[in-house]
């Protein structure tokens, strides 16, 4: 790498091209302005940065102590909230208060639906991300399991007319749902048309109806070839599309050619757990697509089915109102960028003493410089910025005043800088209303991201004993008590009507009818949004957002007590008695299997989110969160010698020919199995199980950056 002197700081030289030539021009500041003001953020924020981690260590250390003295939190609950007190891990609570954030969009504050995360690293999976602020309704269903895939009903090579006219049944019951009509079921519609009057008639065998509540009808478009009738329910969207010529419209009794469902509102794009970005050139490819999408000119080429395909930024969607004047409706999803959080440091810019600054102030100086392009997303002029991996209220306090740095660095008004706090960390949980409140000018979102949570608590208590099983500890009252305690000190501090509580991800893309079960629960817990892991489960996800009335539920949630820190400190460790040897084996090669899976790709590729089989085969969503987990448990189990060192190598080794097979049709990918002293990707996925139980709060960054820098160096 070369370097280049920038008022005091040493900066590669490819983030000071991007900075300099693409990020600065048109935002009207200076380069010596922004450098001199990153210069600031380092001198006066990484010293404070390094104290917080220095705690943070402090604390782990003083915890693992305890639990060797006491065992578990079970064995004196009192005694352990006790403890936490007198080490500062938990502080006191303020008076109850109301957050104070402005200037949000409607997306954050009125309106309740999915929320996408995607790696911002790819290109094509932004814009994806981005553009499924609204999604084929027939797509979805046909497309996945959430119909039925077998006998008369599988999808096969062609179009399956059976599968359609259970799609066709499957959307007439969501808008009977919905969108109900004054009379019969939209199953009898035989034609849909918008009256002169601006009412929607619906044609059937009885005669014309129209629907229970007229209001419901927001406008039309008949300029596109065919007609697109626009609808409104619980704030969101849907367009119908009547098209008699087209090739499904032809088959549906009302020429219904497709429902365009209101989906992903929001969209987090991501520079932390789903990519691997670990030096400067990485780091360039990122901001260089969040740029694009603040500017509207990110594109990306590519070839599908032969031909060559360009994705855009979705335009805004027209259409003439009920009232006969034009209405405008955004084509893209509100997007979010996620920062890295406290932990890393990056050699992408050196100090004046020639150390690596911290990774999380870069990224706030210059995501936030790239947001100053915005043309296309905000209607309010603010910039959200998720943070991730905070440790309690300190840590909230100190990124809010870097934010307002970073504001004053670039002449932005106070505040302008939202952030998401993350709610992923135990100590965070524990103290969130703290949190909430060291943050109440500019918080837009809390957020249960219950992969990461989890594997910080087997971490906060590796010493306590063994940790159940991943699938057991998902339905420990630890868990329910988190997810409660996040949405109901939310609504205690304002947030129903304000900023967003939102909800974790469903991790299996390829299990829709899981999911529509299942992720109901999310709106019906009182949660604004909840994550999915593609535009399609977006579509679907969007459907609950019209069973349920997410401000109604935080009505009757609003008074319910909040589970206390006992419940919260309630995980049990394991009877390892208990649990039979050949499960013991199983649960190891399966967290083995996980590991290695993921970090193959992000070693080897660069690949920082994929979609791993599991033991079963079972596709599951992998990025760093999952990996923490799978690691953790690992070298939870190693510590309290459930598995010995020599049961985990047996099983990684085992695990690394199954991975092998697995991605066979890769022609990337290099293969683990009879390579396990040479495979880099191999040693850092031995190593995040070894090493598990002292890597800072159990992180993999650590390991994983080290590996990749290491695979990048030598590539062959």
């Amino acid at each position: 790498m070369t370097y280049v002197e920038r008022i005091g700081l040493r900066v590669d030289g490819l983030i000071a091209d991007f900075v300099e030539r693409e990020a600065l021009p048109g935002t009207g500041i200076g380069a010596s302005l922004f450098w001199d003001g990153l210069a600031g953020l380092v001198r006066d924020f990484a010293a404070r940065n390094r104290d917080l981690l220095a705690i943070r260590d402090r604390m782990q250390s003083q915890i693992d102590d305890w639990h060797r003295a006491n065992g578990p939190v079970a064995n004196d609950p009192v005694g352990y909230e006790t403890f936490l007190r007198q080490i500062g891990y938990l502080v006191p609570e303020p008076d109850d208060f109301v957050i104070e954030t402005e200037g949000l969009d409607p997306e954050i504050s009125t309106t309740c639906g999915p929320q996408l995360v995607v790696p911002v690293s790819n290109a094509r999976y932004a814009l994806n991300a981005a553009n499924a602020r609204w999604g084929s309704l027939y797509d979805a269903l046909y497309g996945t399991d959430a119909i039925a895939r077998d006998g008369d009903l599988a999808p096969g090579r062609g179009y399956n007319p059976r599968r359609g006219a259970a799609v066709f049944a499957a959307a007439a019951e969501f808008l009977d749902q919905a969108f109900p009509l004054a009379l019969g079921s939209h199953r009898e519609a035989t034609g849909y048309s918008v009256s002169d009057e601006g009412t929607l008639v619906v044609d059937t065998l009885d005669g014309q109806v129209g629907l229970a509540d007229p209001g419901q009808l927001r406008g039309y478009a008949d300029d596109r070839g065919h007609l697109a009738i626009l609808l409104r329910h619980n704030g969101l969207h849907v367009e119908l599309v009547i098209d008699p010529s087209h090739p499904v419209g032809k088959d549906h009794p009302a020429h219904l050619a497709d429902a365009i469902i209101e989906a992903a509102l929001t969209t987090i794009q991501d520079c932390e757990d789903s990519v691997a970005a670990v030096d400067a050139e990485d780091k360039v490819g990122v901001y260089r697509n969040w740029l694009g999408l603040m500017n509207g000119t990110l594109e990306e080429t590519f070839e599908k089915g032969g031909k060559s395909l360009t994705r855009r930024l979705n335009a805004d969607r027209r259409y003439t109102g009920v009232d006969g004047r034009p209405l405008t409706l955004k084509g893209r999803a509100l997007l979010l960028v996620r920062n890295v959080g406290h932990l890393m440091t990056t050699k992408a810019v050196l100090d004046p003493s020639g150390q690596p600054i911290g990774e999380g102030l870069m990224d706030a100086a210059i995501t936030v410089l790239c947001a100053l392009s915005d043309k296309v997303n905000s209607t309010t002029g603010a910039v959200y910025i998720v943070k991730p991996k905070m440790h309690g209220p300190d840590e909230v306090a100190f990124a809010c005043e870097v934010f307002g740095a970073v504001e004053t660095m670039l002449g932005l008004r106070p505040n302008t800088i939202k952030i998401g706090i993350m709610d992923e960390e135990r100590r965070t949980s524990a103290n969130l209303k703290a949190c909430i409140h060291a943050a109440r000018n500019r918080v837009f979102f809390i957020n249960t991201g219950f992969l990461d949570r989890t594997g910080d608590e087997i971490h906060t208590s590796m010493q306590a004993g063994p940790v159940l099983r991943k699938d057991d500890v998902k339905s420990e009252k630890w868990i329910q008590a988190y997810e409660d305690r996040n949405v109901l000190i939310g609504l205690a501090a304002g947030f129903s009507g304000r900023a967003q509580i939102g909800k974790g991800m469903w991790a299996r893309p390829d299990d829709m009818a899981a999911m529509m079960r299942a992720k109901i629960g999310h709106p019906s817990a009182g949660a604004n949004t909840a994550w999915v892991p593609s535009p399609t489960a977006a579509t679907l996800h969007a459907l609950h957002y019209h069973q349920v009335d997410v401000f109604e539920a935080q009505k009757r949630r609003h008074n319910q007590p909040t589970p206390g820190l006992a419940e919260l400190f309630s995980m049990p460790v394991l009877d390892v008695s208990r649990l039979p040897r050949d499960q013991t084996t199983r649960e190891l090669e399966n967290n083995a299997q996980g590991i290695l899976g993921y970090v193959v790709r992000w070693i080897d590729q660069g690949v920082g989110c994929s979609k791993v089989p599991d033991i079963n085969d079972v596709g599951l969503m992998e990025d760093r969160a999952t990996c923490r987990i799978s690691s953790q448990a690992v070298a939870n189990w190693l510590t309290h010698g459930v598995v010995s060192a020599s049961d985990v190598r047996a099983a990684f080794e085992k695990m690394a020919a199954v991975v092998d097979e697995q991605n066979a049709g890769d022609p990337l990918y290099r293969q683990m199995a009879g390579h396990f002293d040479t495979s880099v990707a191999y040693q850092a996925a031995l190593d995040l199980a070894l090493k598990g139980a002292t890597e800072p709060s159990g992180y993999t960054e650590p390991i994983l950056h080290a590996a990749r820098e290491r695979a990048k160096a030598s590539p062959e």
